[in-house]
């Protein structure tokens, strides 16, 4: 029998409390953290913010993925984001104070994606279809098309960010720097 802690999260079955319609939103967040986590350990805060080849930087994706899962999960819950969420999105991409300690971010990111679970588990399946707004133009959205895309946005950046680590880390080991 396989160890399920070696799976995907996806495949070590349901998550308790989490509504069954969310559970797929639940394992993308779960395995968005457990990669970033892994990926993340040991990696030089010297190259945090660095950006290859014009790419974003891997500190930009970890502020980015705290960012956008509470703004996401705000406007799920029907609320428009306050100040602090606002000067947060406009300082996504800038080493500023802690921010600059890759441990930091991730710790930031793990605490977002707790909060998003702990909304995931009190998400009323009923209220799934009903009708959010969005932004300053108050796009119209869904309660499941927000959650779904936090989840799915989570990921793409996740992909992103470790494919940026591999490059700076590879960098660093082809120049004749040991990394690990």
């Amino acid at each position: 029998m396989t160890q399920t802690k070696n799976l995907e999260v996806w495949l070590r079955g349901p998550l308790p409390d989490v509504p069954a319609m969310l559970q797929p939103a639940a394992h993308a967040l779960l395995q968005a953290r457990e990669e970033v986590g892994n990926f993340m350990q040991d990696f030089p805060d010297e190259l945090l913010w660095e950006r290859p080849a014009g790419v974003a930087s891997v500190g930009y994706h970890l502020q980015h993925l705290t960012g956008i899962l509470e703004r996401l999960f705000t406007y799920a819950r029907g609320e428009q984001l306050n100040e602090q969420q606002l000067a947060y999105l406009y300082a996504e991409g800038k080493p500023v104070g802690e921010d600059r300690l890759s441990e930091t971010l991730v710790q930031k990111f793990n605490e977002q994606v707790e909060k998003a679970m702990e909304q995931l588990r009190q998400t009323d399946e009923s209220s799934l279809t009903e009708t959010r707004r969005v932004g300053r133009a108050q796009v119209e959205s869904t309660v499941i098309g927000l959650l779904f895309h936090a989840a799915e946005h989570s990921m793409r950046h996740v992909g992103q960010l470790l494919v940026t680590a591999r490059v700076l880390r590879e960098r660093e080991t082809s120049n004749g720097n040991m990394v690990d």
